[in-house]
């Protein structure tokens, strides 16, 4: 993952292997961004808030600054899965998985998709609920093995990974803008009618 490790400090890479973009002949095809390149510029630019975290201090850090940015200290919390009520039982929330007014939605994800900077969900996360359903704000626990390149490749990744039954209600979010500042743009098939939702994804490094 060389983008978060420029970004954070992490290590440097030992040598460059490729040649700078003016060195390069106008006739070749333009390179590709590694996948965490595209993923960070796409997702930043429709609004998403992304956090890295390189061990497990660092997502429960990012995860109380969230909670401090919005004051949801003793707020109830949306969530499906009791991993993450016991991951984050030391914050005084009240967790439940029907109070659709709850201060955030707290969940993992299927997919972190590069390509337009979705986050990819199916009834694992959310059940049969559409996201209109759920809390304004989001605060995702995602992976960086959890990136790939196009939706295709997450469809793909989820029928693999489905041992018995494929999960229904796949849907990807990818409009995290304030509903005020959000010009009208045409959307994809799978994020027709999805409303905007201020989402935060915390990023463990465990490549």
């Amino acid at each position: 993952m060389s983008i978060f490790k420029k970004i954070f400090g992490k290590t440097a890479d030992k040598e460059d292997t490729g040649k700078s973009t003016s060195e390069r002949s106008k006739y070749m095809p333009e390179e590709k961004l590694p996948l965490d390149e595209q993923f960070i510029h796409n997702f930043t630019q429709q609004g998403g808030r992304f956090l890295y975290a390189v061990d497990e201090n660092e997502v429960q850090q990012h995860f109380e600054d969230i909670l401090v940015e919005h004051d949801f200290f003793e707020t109830p919390v949306f969530c499906y899965d009791e991993r993450l009520c016991d991951r984050f039982d030391g914050f005084n929330l009240s967790f439940n998985s029907y109070n659709k007014d709850s201060s955030f939605f707290l969940s993992t994800c299927e997919y972190i998709i590069a390509d337009n900077g979705a986050i990819l969900f199916s009834s694992n996360q959310i059940k049969e609920r559409k996201p209109k359903q759920l809390p304004d704000t989001f605060v995702i626990l995602g992976s960086t093995s959890q990136i790939v390149e196009s939706i295709g490749e997450g469809l793909r990744g989820i029928k693999l990974h489905s041992k018995e039954t494929i999960p229904t209600n796949i849907t990807t979010l990818k409009n995290f803008q304030d509903n005020s500042v959000v010009k009208e743009k045409e959307k994809d098939l799978m994020n027709y009618g999805v409303p905007n939702k201020r989402l935060y994804l915390i990023l463990l490094e465990d490549l």
